[in-house]
């Protein structure tokens, strides 16, 4: 998988890939990644952010998925007893171990 081309684009690559990476992680308006950078000190229009999510979105959103862990096929079950205000309650959860 080839890294995206940010030739030719005013800002450098690791201010757009944070901006896109905002909007796509954070349930973000493009006017809060908008307010966000400039609380940095970077002055972009919410436009130019949406422009950059349509580019780049699709691209970055591939690689963070086949970056993230695979889940394996034996689970493991932790129990225990935990008494709450003199009550003994038994918990459980799955999780996988990896």
């Amino acid at each position: 998988m080839t890294p995206p081309d940010y030739a030719g684009y005013r800002f450098p690559s690791d201010v757009i890939q944070r901006a896109v990476w905002m909007y796509l992680r954070f349930t973000l308006s493009y006017r809060d990644v908008e307010d966000l950078l400039a609380e940095r000190g970077i002055e972009v229009s919410y436009e130019t952010i949406r422009r950059w999510v349509s580019a780049f979105g699709p691209m970055i959103a591939r690689r963070l998925r086949a970056q993230r862990p695979v889940p394996h096929r034996r689970w493991h079950l932790d129990e225990m007893f935990v008494r709450i205000g003199g009550k003994q309650m038994y918990l459980w959860r799955r999780r996988c171990r990896g």
